[in-house]
């Protein structure tokens, strides 16, 4: 098996514009996972900051979804997703999380923690591909992924605020 895995990226990714590519389509991908999943997770959070910054967010991963297409579009191949196995793990992780706990502080801190290991993996991925596009010369493509990039990490932060601010403390109350 290891075998077949080193000879797919020996022979599709020898360049860096196939690294690229295999990425964009990971990240779209990613992308409309955490679109989906994303519905499901704000229903079930009860904060209602987390919630705001939850449909904020989906706003904001329908307009990457866009911006992913655009960049397809620009540097001339068809817009396709490539499974990324370690988000698939991070969504299994949200779906027992919201099956093993009841609804409340502490699910919403569980939440907030599951997302922004997303978010973390999607933040390193944005500022690769940034950095891939830059060598490439695809300055369209930069601007996009700049933008993508910003998203994430001010979403990140909004998530921290909200978890340092009152969400870990109540659950963390809850304890005692």
């Amino acid at each position: 098996m290891q075998a077949n895995v080193v000879k797919e990226y020996s022979d599709q990714y020898r360049e860096l514009r196939g690294l690229f590519e295999k990425q964009l389509m990971e990240l779209y991908w990613t992308e409309g996972v955490m679109g989906n999943m994303l519905n499901g997770v704000i229903v079930q959070s009860s904060s209602k900051d987390l919630v705001t910054v939850l449909q904020k967010h989906h706003e904001e991963t329908l307009t990457h979804i866009e911006r992913l297409e655009k960049i397809f579009n620009y540097i001339g191949i068809p817009a396709q997703e490539k499974e990324y196995e370690a988000i698939d793990c991070f969504v299994k992780e949200a779906e027992s999380i919201i099956h093993i706990t009841r609804q409340g502080v502490v699910r919403d801190a569980a939440i907030i923690a599951v997302l922004q290991k997303i978010m973390h993996y999607e933040i390193a991925c944005y500022g690769t591909m940034r950095a891939y596009a830059i060598a490439l010369r695809e300055e369209d493509v930069v601007m996009l992924l700049e933008q993508t990039l910003q998203d994430e990490k001010g979403a990140d932060l909004m998530l921290s605020s909200i978890a340092e601010s009152h969400i870990n403390t109540e659950a963390a109350d809850k304890e005692i």
